[in-house]
């Protein structure tokens, strides 16, 4: 009997990809093919990405996938194709047609329902969504034909401007706190024209501090040499936060979890308050958080240097 060959074993890869996720995949979908490029022991993503929206969808490696969690709290950036008139189950063009309606709007009504939906605001989620209701995902009783109550949550539109119209497409771009569905505010614009509508497209172009500029598509990624070439490193999840730069006896005392008195001992200490990355030679050691009396309170800890 011949004996199963053996997998090849996974390595430890750390640091950050921003794909550029096509539409037709899912977001895990995704995170598996670029995981098995790297051949990395351990991935995650940072927000899903609906199937048919395209775009930035960061990929966590090794010890990054310990600062996953701010990516899913930032801020978001889209562009968006809202297609008026007709309205989809999904809100989507995964959806079956609902109804369809003429499309008489001019350029002044469409600036005036946009500015009905800058700053916070209250969005009811879709049924086709991953949020749970005792146990199962929403999407679930939606396909079964079941629609259930769902109390309006509060999400902030930092930015909603005009791009471009041409009857029946309105493309815009919208800037926005975690937990907001794109398609409920599209389907919510079409409401508000009184005309209805559905998102033809959607592209991610913005995570937090993460931007499209260095994104690499599926392709790519599988056709390069050296792949883990393409890797930003670990901090590049936490660009926006100040730096704090140890010794090197407080560093060792920082890596075991101790909170830190900082003075003169320590090599740099931003002015403001707050969450903070914290160095060691230039390299990254975690992050943590500056409190008053310049005391150093550890967060997450980077188990190998990088």
């Amino acid at each position: 009997m011949n004996a199963r060959p053996q997998k090849k074993p996974r390595d430890p890869v750390d640091g950050v990809l921003l794909l550029d996720k096509p539409v037709g995949l899912s977001s895990n979908d995704a995170l598996i093919l670029a995981k098995r490029v790297m051949n990395a022991k351990k991935a995650g993503h940072t927000g899903t990405l609906d199937p048919f929206a395209t775009g930035l969808l960061p990929l966590c490696f090794g010890e990054a996938t310990k600062f996953s969690q701010d990516l899913l709290e930032a801020d978001k950036t889209y562009e968006a194709t809202v297609h008026l008139g007709i309205m989809t189950t999904t809100g989507d063009t995964e959806g079956e047609t609902l109804e369809t309606r003429e499309v008489d709007v001019t350029l002044e009504q469409i600036e005036a329902a946009l500015a009905r939906f800058r700053g916070p605001i209250l969005q009811v989620p879709p049924m086709y969504s991953a949020l749970k209701r005792d146990g199962k995902a929403l999407y679930e009783y939606a396909r079964e034909g079941i629609t259930l109550e769902r109390e309006a949550r509060p999400v902030t539109i930092h930015g909603l401007e005009l791009i471009e119209y041409a009857a029946p497409m309105l493309k815009i771009r919208v800037t926005c706190s975690k937990g907001t569905y794109v398609r409920v505010l599209g389907e919510d614009i079409g409401a508000a024209l009184g005309c209805g509508a559905h998102l033809n497209a959607l592209r991610r172009i913005q995570v937090g501090a993460l931007t499209a500029a260095r994104m690499i598509t599926l392709e790519e990624l599988q056709a390069h040499a050296d792949p883990r070439s393409l890797l930003d490193p670990v901090d590049a999840l936490l660009s926006s936060f100040p730096s704090v730069e140890l010794t090197d006896e407080l560093a060792k005392r920082f890596l075991n979890g101790q909170r830190l008195a900082l003075g003169k001992e320590s090599v740099m200490v931003p002015q403001a308050l707050g969450r903070v990355r914290v160095y060691h030679q230039g390299k990254l050691l975690g992050t943590a958080n500056l409190q008053e009396y310049a005391i150093l309170a550890p967060e997450r800890l980077i188990a190998a240097q990088q």
